[in-house]
């Protein structure tokens, strides 16, 4: 597993932000472009890292699931995972969007799951689990590991996070909602507790203060039968795509984005401040004028005390460690929004994927091309003539082109590499090649003005088996 060290410009302002992410085939001069990439070559890119696994019918509410990746950042700094868990009954789901580096997002991947695990198990099954080490989740289509000192630093942390789970006085009835959210907050005080830990060995250090020091928005759904819950905290999205009746789809946006286009999100943060900070706490549309996302793992130089700060920090960063108008942390929190969705006949699939998406493309567009690329069809938008006073044959010419295109299948067996493929090079009258090529061909020191990482996971739902649940 690679790690980068920690950057002070962890976030690139979103183009979302400022103007809608739609740019045209003339838009980046063509001097920044080094060679031409053939259709061929496209398609070999966009499904590079592209996964497909489809369960056993008799399985339960999940018939499959598709993931893929697109990086700006390099290395990547998105991840992705899915597992099953082994003590109990239920599949994880989670994007993770990194910032100041990979190394958090790459850690949260690997730890979050069997924190929520434990978190579901009754104090039976902990004690079984402390005295035998029982595996806690199987994880699919893992792509890279984490160094063996550090395996053992998170061992220890699990293992007395499970001892507090025990020695919990509190009898109150389990409620999911309490437990994703203890889940998340207490690896969240795993990480920043890490950095403070002196093992002599400096790989495992720098390991650990990069991990604190960067950070990653997450977004998590716990699927068991009919009953799915969704834990976010940041600003990637999860989207249920609804078939309805009369045979068009539905985008049910299941969380909130956690950033300043959030107004209540922005005002809870406000109201944990002192109204002296009012103009401080969020400036230019970010946390203390730097962080884009008011939720996230990590990011300890928003959370931990000045004091705190200057004893481990500054030291190794120096002091433009501590933000300006630092005066009452925390200003950031790894507490995540949970939504509970029971799943009905008419829910399709559920999305799941980082912002670099839905810079691109909106929740409704998303689960259109999700939808009618399950059925083989072409999403077309409504026709748009290009310019005004067009001739009648011109038109003819146009309408042929559209009539055509609806008997072309996609070009994607895989939804999400669809998905990143109109994203980049969708237009109202169907992929442009030459725009999708300027896209994935821009330099890397410019290439993330212009596109985020893209990270996404498609489940898709067993009809039959919602529409006739088992015990």
């Amino acid at each position: 597993m690679s790690f980068t060290f920690f950057s002070y410009n962890v976030c690139v302002i979103r183009f979302k932000k400022l103007f809608k992410l739609n740019f045209c085939s003339n838009c980046i001069h063509t001097s920044v472009i080094s060679k031409k990439i053939t259709p061929q070559e496209v398609t070999a890119i966009l499904s590079s890292k592209e996964h497909t696994y489809e369960f056993d019918p008799s399985y339960g509410s999940i018939k499959a699931y598709e993931t893929n990746q697109l990086g700006s950042n390099v290395p990547i700094e998105d991840t992705r995972a899915e597992a099953k868990c082994l003590l109990t009954s239920g599949m994880l789901f989670g994007v993770f969007d990194g910032h100041g580096g990979p190394s958090c997002s790459h850690v949260i991947a690997k730890r979050l799951f069997e924190y929520i695990c434990v978190s579901l198990l009754p104090k039976p099954q902990l004690h079984e689990y402390m005295e035998n080490g029982n595996q806690l989740v199987e994880m699919q289509n893992e792509t890279y590991d984490l160094v063996p000192e550090l395996k053992n630093v998170y061992a220890q942390s699990l293992k007395s996070y499970v001892l507090q789970l025990i020695n919990d006085k509190q009898e109150n009835q389990f409620k999911m909602k309490d437990a994703l959210e203890k889940s998340f907050l207490k690896l969240d005080e795993d990480i920043l507790s890490e950095v403070k830990l002196k093992t002599n060995n400096d790989t495992v250090d720098n390991l650990t203060l990069n991990v604190g020091l960067s950070g990653a928005v997450v977004c998590v759904a716990h699927i068991d039968g009919p009953h799915m819950h969704i834990a976010s905290a940041g600003d990637c999205l999860a989207v249920v795509g609804v078939y309805t009746d009369d045979n068009t789809w539905i985008a049910k946006v299941m969380v909130e984005e956690h950033n300043t286009d959030n107004i209540h999100e922005f005002n809870r943060v406000l109201s944990e401040h002192p109204s002296n900070e009012k103009d401080t706490v969020i400036k230019n549309e970010r946390l203390l004028g730097e962080l884009a996302p008011l939720r996230a793992f990590g990011d300890l130089r928003y959370k931990w005390s000045r004091d705190m700060l200057s004893e481990y920090i500054v030291p190794i960063v120096g002091e433009n460690a501590i933000p300006s108008f630092y005066y009452t942390p925390p200003y950031l929190t790894a507490k995540p929004q949970v939504i509970y969705h029971n799943l009905q006949p008419r829910d399709r699939f559920l999305i799941i994927a980082s912002d670099g998406l839905w810079d691109f493309m909106t929740p409704l567009q998303v689960v259109r091309l999700v939808g009618e690329h399950m059925s083989g069809k072409v999403t077309l938008k409504p026709l748009k003539l290009p310019k005004n006073n067009m001739k009648l044959s011109d038109i003819s010419n146009l309408l042929e082109q559209r009539r055509e295109s609806l008997k072309k299948k996609p070009v994607d067996a895989n939804a999400c590499t669809h998905l990143i493929r109109n994203a980049l090079g969708g237009t109202e009258y169907g992929i442009e090649h030459a725009k999708l090529s300027q896209l994935l061909n821009l330099p890397k020191n410019i290439v993330r003005s212009f596109r985020d990482d893209i990270t996404i996971t498609i489940v898709y739902f067993n009809v039959d088996y919602l529409r006739h649940p088992q015990s």
